[in-house]
């Protein structure tokens, strides 16, 4: 057998082409609304989380982002008004990014188009057995390469900080 037709070559060769196409949909989409595909996902991720924030580290860990660059976006966004720093009770040290109102709002404005496209090109070629199969793969998949992908929401073992 040759290798290149091996299972898992051809899973990961899948599961770039649908990244890459749903990517490209996506940003096109995300542009409409004068946002980056990284500030989406920083919208999203605090706006599904406890008290609509997260420890910056956090916000780090579940995002692709380094510190350093939570630190950029995160300046940027705060610079256009979306989010806000507050500082942890607890721990000096440490900050919160905290959604705006004006950062829901946007949130808002794009999620219509956003749903959409993911009904249309992805979840709408699935029956919701097939779905429901996806979703436990690809959470347990997720679970093993990025195991803090859920910090700060509960769900990594971190204690919730409470709510100023």
């Amino acid at each position: 057998m040759n290798v290149f037709d091996a299972p898992g070559i051809t899973a990961i060769g899948l599961l770039y082409e649908v990244h890459a196409a749903l990517s490209a949909r996506f940003a096109a989409q995300f542009e409409e609304h004068d946002l980056s595909p990284v500030e989406f996902e920083v919208l999203t991720r605090l706006a599904r989380s406890p008290n609509n924030q997260l420890r910056m580290t956090d916000l780090a860990a579940q995002t692709t982002l380094s510190t350093s660059g939570v630190t950029r976006v995160v300046d940027r966004m705060e610079r256009d008004g979306l989010l806000t720093r507050r500082a942890c009770p607890s721990d000096r040290r440490s900050s919160f990014a905290v959604v705006t109102d004006a950062g829901l709002q946007r949130l808002n404005e794009v999620l219509p188009g956003h749903l959409r496209i993911i009904e249309e090109w992805f979840i709408g070629q699935l029956d919701p057995k097939s779905l429901d199969a996806l979703l436990d793969a690809l959470r347990r998949v997720r679970d093993a390469v990025h195991p803090c992908a859920t910090a700060g929401s509960g769900r990594c073992g971190d204690a919730e900080e409470p709510a100023a």
